[in-house]
């Protein structure tokens, strides 16, 4: 039996281990179990909490519903900070490994403020053509590929269909990239929906997706400090950055809740 902590980011839904221990190895099949809604637990991924290798507090080992493991997860990360803050804490700040680099934490009730890694890979007004459709995307990584495309009409778009050409496209390969629909609600505020890769669908929630669609934002309007995004479960997150040149932003953070669910064991 393994216990288990499900979490929820912003309706970005995960499940998370203890396994400081080490002696949880999953295997991909175990993960997608564990993440499947009419077997298992049901979640969009796996979270486990293990020794750090370095001078972070912990290491973060992120896991998609494919069981196929990522490099970062921003409202995994958030849920990943309360989950240790409750398991060894109470901190004020925490930091923890990623695959992307370390992530700094802090604490506002049931709010996590994440210091996130810098973005790269920039790359504004690429034309992909989907579906017969002539798309302009705008490409960054912010611990993970994204591509970020601004629509008229959010609820209208093809978020699924779109989604998975983009995702699959063979600019974005081998490793594919995950698809953000964004629309202007007002100057500072965006609304966006994500078609994430390893779960291949549509979440209520995508953190680094938040980020990339609110720095890409940023970018084309070029200017601000901060830009606030409203995700598809109805929630709405903060993005800060500081703009420190052509398409260039650094001290870049994501603010947003993290909240328990349910524990049990499976």
């Amino acid at each position: 039996m393994i216990r288990f902590t499900k979490m929820n980011g912003a309706g970005n839904d995960f499940v998370l281990i203890d396994n400081r221990s080490g002696v949880v190895q999953p295997s991909r099949e175990q993960i997608a179990f564990w993440c499947d809604r009419h077997r298992g637990i049901g979640a969009d991924g796996v979270l486990l909490v293990e020794p750090a290798g370095s001078n972070a507090d912990f290491r973060m080992r992120y896991y998609n519903s494919d069981g196929g493991e990522a490099e970062m997860c921003g409202n995994g990360a958030r849920c990943f900070a309360r989950f240790v803050n409750r398991l060894a804490g109470p901190f004020s700040s925490v930091n923890f490994e990623t695959l992307a680099g370390v992530i700094d934490a802090e604490f506002d009730g049931d709010l996590v403020k994440l210091g996130m890694s810098k973005p790269n890979d920039i790359a504004l007004h690429r034309t992909l053509e989907i579906d017969e459709q002539k798309l302009i995307s705008h490409f960054i990584n912010t611990g993970v590929p994204h591509v970020v495309v601004f629509v008229d009409d959010l609820e209208a778009t093809p978020v699924e269909l779109w989604g998975r050409h983009i995702r699959y496209h063979a600019v974005f390969q081998p490793k594919g990239t995950n698809a953000n629909f964004a629309r202007i609600i007002e100057p500072g505020k965006i609304a966006i929906r994500t078609y994430e890769r390893g779960v291949e669908a549509e979440t209520l929630a995508c953190g680094t997706g938040v980020v990339a669609s609110a720095l890409v934002y940023a970018a084309l309007r070029g200017g601000g400090s901060s830009v606030e995004v409203k995700v598809r479960g109805g929630d709405w997150l903060n993005v800060g950055f500081r703009l420190v040149g052509e398409n260039a932003f650094d001290e870049v953070t994501l603010k947003g809740p993290a909240d328990f669910t349910f524990e049990g064991e499976i």
